[in-house]
């Protein structure tokens, strides 16, 4: 497929930017044929400015470069999804994204799960939920519950009931998040090693 720069009559198409890692949309731009070809040729995001009626090289001036890891077609063939790997921030105010986010993992709902335990960490005194009270009795009765469910994913991954293993499988994960905070730590810590062990 190749892009259509013909089907608006302005030559240009969307050019949305997203990071190759985090999968965030980190802003939107747009390329005429001429920005197109020298994104591809130079690795370096570059866009028509149409405030400027030039074109324009993400980081020319703030050395904030979009280096270019990869690019799709939409369907019509007259949008881009530029996947990129930000050097520094990528809005001109100086945040992460254009949309003022920081550009972080994020891991759907896990990473809303880990958002409710901290905050049941940072507020366990005199709060009655079940993992405020994990925190109080401390990291011995924290560890203690990931081993138990963890021999319980093992008994029931030797049955038939793949509704009890699925159901003790969440609630090792979910002991674990609890686990990786109470030592300080997050999911993202861990995936980052295992993706360091997949690039070696």
């Amino acid at each position: 497929m190749t892009v259509n720069f013909d089907k608006n009559n302005d030559g240009l198409v969307p050019a949305i930017i997203q990071d190759a890692n985090t999968k965030n949309v980190l802003m939107l731009g747009y390329m005429n044929e001429t920005a197109f070809e020298k994104t591809i040729a130079s690795k370096k995001v570059t866009f028509f400015s149409r405030t400027k009626n030039r074109l324009w090289t993400k980081g020319e001036e703030s050395g904030n470069f979009l280096h270019l890891i990869d690019y799709k077609l939409d369907c019509d063939s007259d949008a881009l999804l530029i996947s990129v790997k930000p050097e520094g921030p990528t809005c001109h105010k100086g945040t992460d994204t254009c949309w003022a986010e920081n550009n972080t993992s994020s891991y759907g709902f896990l990473s809303k799960l880990e958002n409710v335990i901290e905050q049941r960490k940072n507020s366990a005194e005199g709060n009655t939920s079940y993992v405020a009270s994990l925190f109080e009795k401390g990291i011995n009765k924290i560890a203690q519950k990931v081993g138990e469910e963890a021999v319980e994913v093992v008994i029931e991954a030797k049955d038939s009931n793949d509704d009890l293993f699925l159901n003790e499988s969440a609630d090792l994960l979910f002991h674990y998040l609890i686990l990786l905070q109470a030592k300080g730590y997050q999911l993202q810590d861990v995936v980052s090693i295992l993706e360091q062990r997949h690039s070696k």
